[in-house]
C-alpha cells in the first residue's frame, strides 16, 4: 500500500499530526458546531477521491474510523438525522472534530482503516477482540545451520516463517513431526555452539547433527529446502521425491538409507493423520463462519496450510448491533492488519465488498487471493463444519458470560462492595531465597480473565533484603499505582471507559493480594501514601495446612472470615490466585533460564556471533576461554592481537565475571 497523500488545507483550517502520527487534514470549525453542524460544513471542503475519515469527541479519542470510495458522498450521509440509526445519532453528536486522509484507491483505504481500527480501537467500530497472538514455526536465517522454533510475536528474526497456527499444542505437534522428517535441529545457538559430539536426537534420528559435522552444510541445507517446500504448500511433491528417493536407494540395495527415508514419510503422514476434518484439496486457505445469537457474535476461523489442519479459534467481536455479513467484512479486514493472507478465504455469509476486500488482499500478498462463499462440494463441507463450531462455542460463551456475572455480584455480596466489580486486579511475587525476584499482576473482568492486561514486575530494588516479600509487594504496587496515577488521574472519571460497555478501565474495582494481614497492610500503606483511599483491598491467606478451601480473608476494618467449603465465590477467588501464581511464575521461571544460559562471552564489546562461536569451537567452553592466555586467544580464526587482550581483561579484573 502506497504512502497515503495529504489534503491540501483551507485556509481557515490546517494540518496537523494525527492521532496515527501521519500528517492528515484536520477540520474543526470556528465556532462551537454540534456535530451535525460541523460535518455538513466540513463536506464543502472534502475532496471525491477514497480515503479514510476519523471522528473525534472533545477530548481527541477517536469515536470511528471509516472507509470510502468518495469521502464526500460518504461523510455527506452523516450530515443529516434522517436514516440514522441511535448508534449512529449518539455518535454524530458527541463528534466535534473530523480528521481525513486521502488514498489513490479505495482498497489502500480499506487496509488503513483496518490499520486504525485496530490501533484506537474506537467505541462505535466493530472491534476484533483478541489478547494474544498466534504462534509460528521459524526456520531461522542467521546462522549456517537453521533452527526450527515455535514464535510468537513480531517476525523480527531473519528467517522463514509459517503460520499461523490456532494454538501451542499445534505447533509442537508440527515441530515434533517436521524433525523426524526433515532432521532439522531445535537446539539453541549456544547449544550447537559447545557440542563436540552428537546428541539423543541424533541418537534417535531427530536431528541431523549439523553441530559435529555427521551431515555437510550443503546436505543440511537440502533437508531445511525440503521442511520449507512443505509448509509452502509443497507438500505432494515433496512426498513425490521422498518416494522416488527411496525407491532409488531401494534398487540400489541401500536398504538402510531407504528405511530412513521410510521413517521421514511416514512422519509426514502423521502430520496428515491429525487434520481432524477432511481437507482433500485445499492446500492453503482460512475459512470463517459466523454465527449470531443472545445479542453477541462469533466468528469461528479454521487455519488450513499444506493440506492439513492447523487448527481453528472462535473469536467474539463487539459488533454494534450490526448483522452478520457486516461483522464479518470488518473482521476480516482487521484480521489481516498484521497476519499473512493465505492463497484462499471460505465464508458462511456474503459480504457486501467482497471484490474489494479480494483486491486489497491480493495487493497486500502480492499474488492473487481468491475470496469465496463456497456452494457445494469439500469446500461447502468445511464452512459448513466452521458454522457448527461457531453455534457451540457462541452458546457456550453465553453461559460462561452469564456464570461470571453471577459470579461477580456474589463477589459483591462477600466484600460488601457498591456494585460487581468490572476489574479485578491479583497481585502475588515469585522468587527462590530471593534470586531473579519478580511481581505479577493478572486482571479478569466480565469476559474472564484479560491477558492483553497482565503485568510483570521485575524487582529492582538494590537495598531490599532477599526474600522479603513484604518489600517486594511494596515495590510492585508502589510502581503500579504511582504510573496508574500519572496516566489516569483519579480526579478525571475513575474509570473512564469513553462509552465502552466492555472496557474494563484502568482503575481497579476491586485489588487481592496474595497474603494474609501483614501484606494487606503493606498494600494499605502504600496505597495511604500516594493518596488512593477508595480502591477495596482483600488479603487472600492460605488456609490451615495450606489446603485449598480454607483460605482466610482479611479487608481493612473487619475481622479475618472464611467462606463456605462449596461456595461457588470461594472457587472463583482460588480461581483468581491460582491464576496470578502461574502467571508469576511462569516470569519468575523465564528470567532464571535466561539467566542461566547467559554466556560471558555475551558481555565483551566487539564479540559477536561469529567471534563467540570462533571461540567456543577452539576451547570448547566459556570456561576454558576465561583461562586461556593472550598468546592462545591469538590463534583463533578472526580473534586480533587487541580483542584478544580485551578478552583476557574481561576475565581476570579483579570485578570479572564467573565462568561456566
Amino acid at each position: 500500500m502506497e504512502t497515503p497523500t495529504r489534503i491540501k488545507p483551507a485556509p481557515e483550517h490546517g494540518t496537523a499530526q494525527g492521532a496515527g502520527g501521519e500528517d492528515v487534514r484536520f477540520l474543526r470549525p470556528q465556532t462551537r458546531a454540534t456535530g451535525f453542524e460541523l460535518i455538513a460544513e466540513t463536506v464543502k471542503r472534502l475532496p471525491s477521491g477514497p480515503g479514510v475519515y476519523r471522528m473525534l469527541d472533545e477530548a481527541g479519542t477517536v469515536l470511528y474510523v471509516g472507509k470510502a470510495r468518495s469521502l464526500k458522498k460518504r461523510v455527506v450521509s452523516y450530515s443529516r438525522p434522517t436514516g440514522l440509526s441511535a448508534r449512529l445519532m449518539s455518535m454524530v453528536n458527541r463528534t466535534v472534530a473530523m480528521e481525513f486522509v486521502s488514498t489513490n484507491t479505495e482498497s489502500e483505504a480499506l487496509l488503513l482503516e483496518a490499520n486504525l481500527i485496530k490501533r484506537f480501537r474506537p467505541r462505535y467500530n466493530v472491534l476484533l477482540r483478541d489478547d494474544k497472538s498466534f504462534p509460528y514455526i521459524v526456520l531461522t536465517g542467521d546462522h549456517e545451520a537453521p533452527q526450527i522454533l515455535k514464535h510468537r510475536g513480531a517476525h523480527s528474526r531473519p528467517g522463514a516463517y509459517f503460520g499461523p497456527f490456532a494454538s501451542a499444542g499445534a505447533v509442537d505437534r508440527t515441530i515434533n513431526a517436521l524433525q523426524k522428517a526433515f532432521l532439522i535441529r531445535s537446539c539453541s545457538d549456544a547449544v550447537y555452539e559447545t557440542r563436540t559430539r552428537p546428541c539423543l536426537l541424533w541418537q534417535i534420528k531427530r536431528c541431523a547433527a549439523p553441530c559435529t559435522r555427521e551431515i555437510a552444510l550443503e546436505d543440511y541445507a537440502a533437508l531445511v529446502g525440503e521442511a520449507k517446500a512443505f509448509l509452502s504448500g509443497k507438500s505432494q511433491a515433496i512426498r513425490k521425491k521422498l518416494a522416488a528417493d527411496m525407491e532409488a536407494a531401494s534398487e540400489a540395495m541401500e536398504f538402510e538409507r531407504a528405511a530412513v527415508i521410510r521413517d521421514r514419510l511416514a512422519s509426514l503422514s502423521h502430520v496428515d493423520s491429525h487434520q481432524g476434518i477432511n481437507a482433500q484439496g485445499v492446500e492453503e486457505a482460512d475459512v470463517f463462519a459466523v454465527h449470531q445469537d443472545g445479542g453477541e457474535t462469533c466468528v469461528q476461523v479454521f487455519f488450513f496450510r499444506t493440506g492439513q489442519n492447523w487448527g481453528n479459534r472462535a473469536f467474539f467481536p463487539r459488533d454494534e448491533g450490526l448483522d452478520a455479513p457486516d461483522v464479518l467484512q470488518t473482521f476480516l479486514a482487521q484480521f489481516y492488519d498484521d497476519k499473512p493472507v493465505p492463497r484462499a478465504l471460505f465464508l458462511s455469509h456474503e459480504i457486501p465488498e467482497r471484490t474489494l476486500l479480494t483486491e486489497a488482499f491480493s495487493a497486500k500478498a502480492g499474488r492473487k487471493v481468491e475470496v469465496s462463499v463456497p456452494q457445494r462440494g469439500v469446500k461447502r463441507e468445511l464452512v459448513e463444519h466452521a458454522l457448527a463450531n461457531a453455534r457451540e462455542a457462541l452458546g457456550r460463551h453465553l453461559s460462561d458470560k452469564q456464570s461470571q456475572t453471577k459470579l461477580l455480584a456474589g463477589l459483591a455480596t462477600v466484600f460488601e462492595l457498591a456494585e460487581p466489580p468490572r476489574r479485578i486486579e491479583v497481585y502475588d511475587n515469585s522468587h527462590i531465597m530471593g534470586a531473579q525476584a519478580v511481581g505479577g499482576m493478572i486482571v479478569a473482568g466480565p469476559d474472564g480473565f484479560s491477558k492483553a492486561h497482565y503485568r510483570k514486575f521485575n524487582i529492582k530494588s538494590e537495598d531490599l533484603t532477599p526474600g522479603d516479600d513484604f518489600a517486594m509487594m511494596r515495590e510492585v504496587l508502589t510502581r503500579r499505582f504511582s504510573r496508574l496515577l500519572k496516566e489516569a488521574p483519579r480526579d478525571a472519571a475513575p474509570n473512564a471507559t469513553d462509552g465502552d460497555p466492555d472496557a474494563l478501565g484502568p482503575w481497579p474495582d476491586l485489588v487481592l493480594i496474595d497474603g494474609g494481614a501483614g501484606q494487606l497492610s503493606t498494600a494499605r500503606a502504600v496505597l495511604a501514601e500516594l493518596g488512593i483511599e477508595d480502591v477495596p483491598l482483600v488479603g487472600v491467606a492460605k488456609g490451615v495446612d495450606r489446603d485449598a478451601g480454607r483460605e482466610e480473608f482479611h479487608q481493612p476494618g473487619k475481622r479475618p472470615f472464611r467462606l463456605p467449603p462449596r461456595d461457588p465465590v470461594l472457587y472463583f477467588i482460588q480461581r483468581l490466585r491460582d491464576e496470578a501464581h502461574r502467571f508469576a511464575i511462569g516470569v519468575h521461571r523465564a528470567k532464571r533460564k535466561k539467566a542461566m544460559n547467559a554466556n560471558p562471552l555475551d558481555e565483551i564489546t566487539g564479540i559477536g556471533a561469529s567471534r563467540k562461536r570462533a571461540l567456543l569451537r577452539h576451547f570448547g567452553t566459556a570456561k576454558a576461554v576465561a583461562k586461556a592466555g593472550v598468546d592462545d586467544l591469538i590463534e583463533v580464526d578472526g580473534i586480533s592481537e587487541s580483542v584478544a587482550k580485551r578478552v583476557y581483561d574481561h576475565f581476570h579484573t579483579d570485578n570479572a565475571p564467573a565462568s561456566r
